[in-house]
């Protein structure tokens, strides 16, 4: 991490069928080896089935999981004298969508249905109604921040 100046952040385009731009990283967050179109294809097609499974425009259903997912606290270590203390803080807001975005991939890549379209869609359907892999993520980073509530004193 360079001392001398933060990197400046990139601004990604919207994504071609939606226009949204969270969409977008989301993809290039699915993306493998570069490859754009498939990720691009197994996120639509994952959208095709929530649409026929929930009856709800797909990107609204998207968003609100991406909501149910993003932690308003975390725990980072500090350093104090000998001991290292697990501090809760608050998550920047960049950070918060960058962590619902990578905890969603995660869980779905972590489902055992056969192709990735399916498990996006169960997972996806699964934090809109407030359960799975992704939403329990966010509980554990909770209660972890809640359980280390003491040490909040040596935040910086």
């Amino acid at each position: 991490m360079s001392r001398r100046h933060a990197a400046e952040k990139r601004e990604v385009l919207p994504d071609a069928k939606f226009g949204d731009r969270v969409l977008t990283k989301f993809m290039n967050n699915l993306m493998i080896d570069g490859k754009k179109s498939v990720a691009e294809k197994i996120v639509y097609n994952a959208f095709d089935r929530v649409e026929g499974k929930l009856k709800k425009a797909p990107v609204e259903v998207f968003h609100e999981a991406l909501d149910n997912i993003k932690p308003a606290l975390e725990v980072r270590s500090r350093r104090v004298g000998g001991a290292t203390y697990q501090v809760p803080v608050e998550v920047r807001p960049e950070r918060r969508e960058a962590l619902a975005i990578r905890w969603l991939i995660v869980a779905a890549q972590k489902r055992n249905e056969n192709t990735m379209e399916e498990r996006l869609a169960g997972e996806l359907i699964d934090a809109v109604n407030g359960r799975g892999a992704a939403v329990k993520k966010r509980e554990d980073t909770h209660k972890m921040a809640d359980a280390n509530k003491a040490f909040s004193h040596y935040r910086w």
